[in-house]
């Protein structure tokens, strides 16, 4: 069974929402840093938003800053990004990670990927 899987990408249209969630199996999110990050064709992994579970900080890029809000359910031990005013741009492989809590939540320091979960926004 995968650690972390991803779920909630799709298509959409230029303006519209989505709600990536970021499911763990096995343990939970308590004392980690949990990232959201996204790859886009031909393009470097970038980091997207991130939150540190020991007092729920988050950081978001600024690429998306105003648009995406990322949260933590300690009731369905998941960590979800919430998407709004999507943008062509926005298109790419959305992954999340975890990391230690002490960490920067930078691709580097992450320590177990999901696979990913495509979003595609149409113009």
């Amino acid at each position: 069974q995968e650690p972390l899987v991803e779920s909630g990408g799709g298509l959409v249209q230029s303006g519209g929402s989505l709600r990536l969630s970021c499911a763990a199996s096995g343990f939970t999110f308590d004392n980690r840093a949990i990232g959201w990050f996204r790859q886009a064709p031909g393009k470097e992994r970038e980091g997207v938003s991130c939150i540190w579970s020991n007092d729920d900080s988050t950081s978001t890029a600024d690429s998306v800053k105003g648009r995406f809000t990322i949260f933590r359910d300690s009731a369905k031990n998941t960590v979800d990004l919430q998407m709004n005013n999507l943008k062509p741009e926005d298109t790419a492989v959305y992954y999340c990670a975890i990391g230690p809590v002490m960490g920067d939540c930078s691709r580097l320091s992450m320590d177990y990927w999901g696979r990913g979960t495509l979003v595609t926004v149409s113009s």
